[in-house]
């Protein structure tokens, strides 16, 4: 049944399909102290079912195998440095992996097939699937089944993916036999904890989210702290730094599943285009992706924060219009920004003041 159901499942798209037990977590304690130590910031649905976490029983009673999934969204690595190349001085860089259609609809329609599938296989049972919707501790449990382990930045590397991976899972009633556990393989490595702009990772395997550029470009709905917004730079949706720098990447392959969902345009934005964006330009040009989850004012909130980072004197009039937004959140965002350039503008004509 196993053999059937990882043959499906490649068949459907999935890169990687593995097995583990319904048992609790192994690390669920570790989440709990990390939610305690309000590490989580903002993000009150973690607190909210941290008892489903740690007990997937809570999830589906009589639960007995996960069965993880991962699809990866990595590419050759020509192609990224291609894709990414700005064609201008003032673009934006987008996280890797919303530069497609939202994979919670990709995965999860190809989810539902899987679980059909499933349920064929065994008559009577009960199966619930998820992509980063549900209340599992999926990077736990993935190296439980042995798809990958925790790296040191606490993101899923894989042997034979790299760290550019989504990560679903199906919990079922059918008892299947686990999986081999993985190992960390990380060794004395520290280029992920090194590469975090914002010193997000303030020890292996511990992420303060709150400093997190992820967080704080996403999830964050109010303003970006201010002693943070310079390291932020010209990211203005996610971050892949950490991501980037592991070395397992270099075993990365393309995916299948993604490549036809791929979205033109997304790599190096023009960010004083992205600043003149109306709500329904906002809602068009950004149809069907992860990043309508920011909604305008938080999306246009990171561009001004990027043009006071990387933003020139050609920048001051679309941002003194931003300046003028009903949105207060673009609004504060914006006057922030023009006074950072005004400040390097002023710095440059001081005699003597240059970087020499």
């Amino acid at each position: 049944m196993k053999k059937a159901i990882q043959k499906r499942a490649l068949e459907l798209g999935f890169d990687a399909c593995r097995f583990t037990t319904a048992h609790a977590p192994d690390h669920a304690r570790h989440f709990e102290k990390w939610i305690d130590g309000q590490n989580h910031g903002e993000m009150g649905y973690l607190q909210r079912n941290a008892h489903k976490r740690a007990d997937p029983q809570l999830v589906l009673a009589g639960a007995k195998t996960i069965i993880s999934l991962a699809v990866s969204y990595g590419e050759p690595a020509s192609a990224i440095a291609e894709a990414s190349r700005p064609e201008k001085q003032l673009a934006g860089t987008i996280a890797r992996y919303a530069r497609f259609s939202d994979y919670h609809d990709v995965i999860g329609d190809r989810l539902k097939a899987l679980v059909e599938f499933l349920n064929q296989l065994g008559q009577h049972a009960k199966s619930l699937w998820y992509v980063d919707t549900g209340p599992l501790l999926e990077r736990d449990l993935a190296q439980r089944a042995g798809l990958g382990f925790a790296g040191k930045h606490t993101n899923l590397i894989s042997r034979g993916l790299g760290n550019w991976i989504f990560l679903s899972e199906i919990i079922t009633t059918l008892e299947l036999e686990p999986d081999l556990p993985e190992k960390n393989r990380c060794g004395s490595c520290t280029r992920c904890i090194e590469a975090c702009p914002t010193r997000a990772i303030t020890a292996p395997f511990q992420l303060d989210a709150r400093r997190c550029i992820s967080y704080l470009t996403i999830e964050l709905k109010g303003s970006i702290p201010i002693e943070l917004r310079s390291a932020i730079g010209n990211r203005i949706y996610g971050c892949d730094d950490c991501l980037a720098a592991c070395p397992w990447n270099r075993f990365a392959r393309a995916g299948k599943m993604m490549k036809p969902f791929a979205k033109a345009g997304l790599a190096a934005p023009d960010l004083l285009e992205l600043l003149e964006l109306s709500e329904a330009d906002f809602r068009e040009r950004f149809s069907g992706t992860p990043i309508l989850r920011t909604k305008r004012r938080g999306f246009l909130r990171n561009v001004c924060v990027a043009l006071g980072n990387a933003g020139d004197a050609e920048s001051l009039p679309a941002l003194e219009r931003a300046a003028a937004d009903i949105e207060p959140l673009i609004s504060e965002h914006a006057i922030w920004a023009i006074l950072e350039i005004q400040k390097r503008m002023a710095t440059r004509e001081i005699p003597g003041s240059s970087d020499n």
